[in-house]
This record gives C-alpha cells, sequence and structure tokens, in this order.
C-alpha cells in the first residue's frame, strides 16, 4: 500500500501509462498509415498560390460549413465518383506544431462536399461570383459574401480580373469588382480539389444504400441516364435550375439557339471543350471534360436540356455524340 501513499511513485507510473498508450494508441499507428499509404499516382504537390488558398480556406473557417470527404453512402455520389480513402489525404502535411490539415476533412456539411469542387465547378468566373456573393449564382444559397476579399477600382489593371457580378448584386456600384491576391489564391486552391481516378490495380469502395436513378429517352429507343440529375449536378449553379441563366454573368439556355439548333456538333464541342466568344458573359470552361462524362450522359444531358422549360428541341443519340467526340479530340 505504500505504492498509493508515495506520490511521487503514483503520478510517476500514471504518466509512464500515459505515454505508453499514446505511443501504442496514437504515435505508433500514425506512423504505420503514413508509411502505406503513399499519395496516389497522378496526384501532385500543392503550387504555392494554392499553399497560399489553403492558408485562406483555413484563416476564413470554410472547414466549419465545408467537408472534405466523399462517404461511402450514395447521397454522397454527388460529390464524388467514388467514396474516399485514406490515400487520398497522404500529401497532407502538418502546417506547423500546433496546425494539422487534416482537420479540413471537416465534420459538418451546412454547405456541399468540396473533395472534388475543382471538377464539378471547374469555372473561375463562378468561385469568384460565388465568394463576392453566393446568392448571385445559387439563390438558396445561405453562405455568407466575402466581399472583403475583392477591390473595387475605376479601372483594370495589368493583370486584373473583373468579377461578372449581375447587376442585382452590385449594390450599386458602378467600379469595377476584382478579386484580390488572397482571393485569386483561395479559387486557386478550390480548383485544385479533384478527386484522382484509380489505378487499374486498386479497387474502387462501392457506395452503399444505392437509390435506383431515373432515366432519359433516347431517340434510338434505348434509355441513357438521367439527364435532369446531370443537369442540376453539372450545369445548374451556373446556368439555374430554370434556366434562365444570369444576366451579365451566365447565359439562359432556355429557349437558345445553341441548345435548340441543329449544329449538334456545335453543341457538343461547347459541353466538352468549353465557349467563350460572347465578352458579356463569362468564359464556361470544358464541363464535360472535367466531369469525365460519357458520350450517353453528354446526349442525356442535351436531350434534357432540348425538352425542358418550354424548349421543344429534336433528342439526340449516344451515336452521334460519340461520332463526334471522336471527331474533336
Amino acid at each position: 500500500m505504500d505504492f498509493f501513499n508515495n506520490h511521487k511513485k503514483l503520478f510517476s507510473a500514471a504518466l509512464t501509462f500515459f505515454l505508453v498508450l499514446t505511443l501504442i494508441i496514437c504515435i505508433l499507428p500514425a506512423l504505420n498509415n503514413e508509411k502505406i499509404n503513399q499519395p496516389l499516382p497522378g496526384t501532385a504537390a500543392l503550387t504555392e498560390s494554392e499553399n497560399n488558398g489553403k492558408a485562406v480556406y483555413i484563416r476564413e473557417g470554410c472547414v466549419a460549413c465545408h467537408t472534405q470527404q466523399v462517404r461511402n453512402v450514395d447521397m454522397d455520389a454527388v460529390f464524388g465518383s467514388r467514396p474516399s480513402m485514406a490515400a487520398d489525404y497522404a500529401r497532407n502535411r502538418r502546417l506547423n506544431l500546433f496546425q494539422n490539415t487534416a482537420t479540413l476533412m471537416g465534420t459538418e456539411r451546412t454547405g456541399p462536399d468540396l473533395t472534388s469542387i475543382g471538377t464539378r465547378q471547374p469555372s473561375k468566373e463562378w468561385q469568384y461570383a460565388h465568394l463576392y456573393n453566393p446568392r448571385s449564382v445559387v439563390p438558396e444559397s445561405i453562405m455568407p459574401s466575402y466581399k472583403w476579399l475583392f477591390l473595387v477600382k475605376e479601372d483594370l489593371g495589368p493583370g486584373d480580373v473583373e468579377v461578372s457580378v449581375p447587376a442585382a448584386f452590385r449594390a450599386g456600384l458602378t467600379e469595377k469588382i476584382i478579386p484580390s491576391k488572397d482571393a485569386q489564391d483561395l479559387v486557386a486552391y478550390l480548383l485544385s480539389l479533384k478527386q484522382t481516378d484509380l489505378p487499374d490495380n486498386i479497387a474502387s469502395g462501392e457506395f452503399l444504400y444505392k437509390k435506383k436513378k431515373g432515366t432519359t429517352a433516347n431517340a434510338g429507343g434505348r434509355t441513357l441516364p438521367d439527364g435532369s440529375a446531370l443537369f442540376t449536378a453539372n450545369c445548374a449553379s451556373c446556368h439555374q435550375a430554370g434556366g434562365e441563366g444570369l444576366p451579365g454573368a451566365f447565359p439562359p439556355l432556355k429557349g437558345s439557339p445553341v441548345v435548340l439548333g441543329d449544329n449538334l456538333e456545335l453543341f457538343v464541342t461547347i459541353i466538352m471543350k468549353g465557349y467563350d466568344p460572347r465578352p458579356e458573359f463569362a468564359a464556361m470552361p470544358a464541363v464535360g471534360a472535367n466531369a469525365g462524362l460519357k458520350p450517353e450522359e453528354v446526349a442525356a444531358l442535351i436531350n434534357h436540356e432540348r425538352s425542358s422549360w418550354g424548349n421543344n428541341g429534336d433528342p439526340v443519340t449516344d451515336e452521334q455524340v460519340q461520332a463526334i467526340i471522336d471527331k474533336i479530340k
């Protein structure tokens, strides 16, 4: 019983026990995970601008509302092509002794998951407009505005990029809205967030609790993927759910001569390679290529746009789309 009456022995034993448990439960497993989980082929370290943007992401508290982890449940399939795995985070390193970037995985999903936001929304113009006023591109958004990341100037200077903000959200400003260095770096970091394709020898995890997916009619008689879901995932944030677009930022698809026209090659090329011939609107990125859309998905997307919001265009087949994709590669 002398042991329990000797405070030096008692606290020394408790400290030793704590240190041994820390070694067994925390340190050794972490070192083992670091050893066996190497970065996936095809990944790259963040650039200086992306690293600075990561610091802005942390400083502005984005992790409070956004996660960076695709769970293995079917409802998360809209955020990535597969469930996340340990190797996806192998390039994460501590910022310093007190900051561990693994915490950017987050736990709160007030806003959408950002694991693959660089693939889902690769438009810089959209990202800038969203940061300046989220409601300008997503009317139902509850995200706060980050206007302090932008400058207001009378004229554009060398290297300045003007943000396309609809007049209704400019609060009477007639000057040019310019992203600051912090805003540019933050967008660079967001666009770097892309889920890496797994090598053929690594099996992808499976999404659980799958729901039956909808289909879209094919002009050739076969069924296609759900064009409405594809539009929501890839196009609605810019062109809006009702296809009206945003004046001064993104063109409407409702009544669009491109959507309803006979030039299918132009339509497919815009989806796969992007579009920037109209100075009154922001440039459209290569949505189809960035999202890895297959010919049948592109066909389903086109058919949805041609048959929605009062549009009455002719449906297309995946064979027609495949022929055009092969041609424009």
